[in-house]
């Protein structure tokens, strides 16, 4: 597999605390990774390493095949969006797109065209010469998250990018974001699980300065190897439901009233297991709804209370 970003054994202190302690963390080319945990866990500033703002105290950082971040190599190729990032108020969006297209590289001509394709892509179309300062808050963001594809980077970090979008202009960013699947590689790092969800292909969870996981989306929330079922009372016999999928293994979670099935997907399909798991699970209790795979908060919460009891 060809990766975007290797970091290894990061260390990073601030004093007696270690912001990065150890982390290991590689990102494929093309993904869409979205960086999960709790404030302070070490996600910015694991980005601002990346981008080679930061001076790490140990670790490597392999960027795009060229190693540590570089001006000679990198530039151009990447790009990076703070969680607290500001711009000039008496500045035009337009103007300031130009302005980053040409530090990207592209000729005066190809950044204009570019400004102006990418503030139509994030609905400014209407605001190309209106002064940052009229803009609201969620209006700047959109600004900055297009400064970010002017010209076309390998690899766009994003930190927090959706906060303060109204929920259309939310559903909005999340589509643009996701269409560079493929073609760029971005990392996002976001509190908002529902968004991550929907986003990112690949998800890593970070806690205390180290990966404790890293995964496709798919692998961490089972979407292709789990179903769940929620019901109105516990089975009171799993038997015919084990023999009904002699392959699959069920198992009951009271405080949430779901009862999980997890398949081998080579030999059954979800439709084949509702197939035959429904019946007698029907006979012994209501089912009131049946889901593929669990939501990413659960997965994650899950992974934090068994780092908790370590």
């Amino acid at each position: 597999m060809e990766y975007a970003i290797e970091t290894v054994s990061l260390v990073k202190r601030y004093g007696a605390r270690r912001a990065l302690d150890g982390l290991t963390l590689a990102v494929p080319r093309y993904a869409v990774l979205g960086l999960v945990g709790p404030n302070g866990a070490g996600k910015t500033t694991w980005m601002m390493s990346v981008a080679g703002l930061l001076h790490l105290h140990s670790g490597t950082v392999n960027l795009l095949g060229g190693g540590p971040f570089d001006p000679a190599v990198h530039s151009g190729r990447v790009t990076l969006l703070p969680q607290d990032s500001e711009l000039p108020l008496e500045s035009r969006p337009v103007d300031l797109l130009t302005h980053y297209g040409l530090l990207q590289g592209l000729t005066r001509r190809e950044a204009e065209r570019s400004a102006a394709s990418m503030l139509q892509e994030v609905h400014l179309g209407d605001r190309l010469t209106a002064t940052v300062r009229s803009l609201s808050h969620g209006m700047r963001k959109r600004v900055m998250i297009a400064q970010c594809f002017i010209g076309f980077p390998e690899l766009v970090l994003l930190d927090e990018p959706l906060s303060g979008l109204d929920p259309r202009e939310t559903a909005h960013m999340r589509a643009f974001l996701t269409r560079r699947r493929g073609c760029q590689t971005l990392v996002i790092s976001s509190h908002n699980l529902h968004d991550i969800e929907i986003m990112c292909d690949r998800v890593a969870f970070i806690e205390k300065g180290l990966t404790v996981r890293n995964a496709t989306l798919d692998e961490i929330i089972g979407t292709s190897n789990m179903l769940l079922y929620r019901v109105t009372t516990e089975p009171d016999d799993l038997t015919p439901l084990c023999a009904a999928v002699p392959h699959a293994t069920f198992a009951f979670d009271a405080a949430n009233g779901l009862l999980c099935c997890r398949y081998d997907p080579q030999r059954d399909t979800p439709e084949q297991i509702n197939a035959r798991v429904l019946p007698p699970l029907l006979a012994q209790c209501g089912v009131i709804d049946v889901s593929r795979g669990d939501s990413l908060e659960a997965a994650y919460l899950r992974t934090a209370g068994d780092i908790q009891k370590i």
